[in-house]
């Protein structure tokens, strides 16, 4: 069965978001389905960061509603949402610097072993194989990382968890152009898990090369959506994003 055939893991309808009586998404709806990379292109301050928090739960909704594995999510916890397979790469990556790349790996399996699964070290030797970068670096203190491994390092302990779906929000930003292809076709390549992926993005023009749908949000509203070979095309999001400007920050 094809990803757009299959029920949406999650499910965002109606969203609304306020900070005080500025309200920073208006009535935005997306969905992502199992194994299916769906991106959010748009301008800095488009509440790209604020709708993943919002369906992480760091936010609180003002309206809407968000399903994630075809149960409504009311008052989210976020400890039972990473529990139940949903986690969050935030922009800022949140590493410790002070712990070697493979003690911020094991953390990332903290969930599932409180939740009696015994496999960490399985799932390391697969993080390993995605990034080989990371295997020569086991025994370094992640302070020491550069960008690019740095990145590498939060989207690995992201995965030890076995996620059922995973959100990254803006993993290029800041990274040498060698490093984001490195970056992209890694994520590219996680298509192949099964893990569905919605992926938070300024770099439009990479981005929509390895999704599948894409949303075009503005000013907290989804002003575009389509097939991202589709958006890719639209004269609008080659003017605004993939002109000679498109894919830098």
């Amino acid at each position: 069965m094809s990803a757009s055939n299959r029920e949406p893991i999650l499910e965002v309808s109606d969203l609304c978001v306020s900070y005080g009586k500025v309200e920073a998404l208006h009535h935005v709806s997306l969905k992502v389905r199992p194994g299916e990379i769906v991106t959010v292109i748009g301008p800095n301050g488009a509440g790209k960061t604020t709708l993943l928090s919002a369906i992480m739960g760091v936010l609180p909704l003002s309206r809407g509603e968000i399903r994630y594995q075809g149960e409504t999510c009311r008052h989210i916890d976020i400890e039972r949402m990473v529990a139940r397979g949903m986690t969050l790469v935030p922009e800022k990556r949140e590493l410790f610097g002070e712990m070697s790349v493979e003690d911020n790996l094991l953390l990332g399996a903290f969930m599932r072993r409180r939740l009696g699964f015994r496999d960490e070290r399985q799932t390391l030797a697969q993080v390993y194989e995605i990034f080989p970068r990371l295997k020569e670096r086991e025994r370094q203190m992640a302070g020491t990382l550069s960008g690019g491994e740095r990145q590498m390092l939060a989207v690995g302990r992201a995965l030890m968890a076995q996620p059922k779906i995973l959100m990254l929000d803006e993993p290029s930003l800041g990274l040498a152009p060698l490093i984001v292809r490195e970056i992209f076709r890694v994520i590219g390549d996680l298509r192949q898990t099964g893990v569905a992926i919605l992926l938070i993005e300024q770099n439009a023009r990479a981005a929509l090369q390895i999704s599948d749908y894409g949303y075009v949000l503005e000013t907290g509203e989804v002003a575009l959506e389509g097939a991202s070979a589709q958006l890719e095309d639209d004269p609008k999001v080659i003017e605004s994003y993939l002109g000679l400007g498109g894919g830098q920050h």
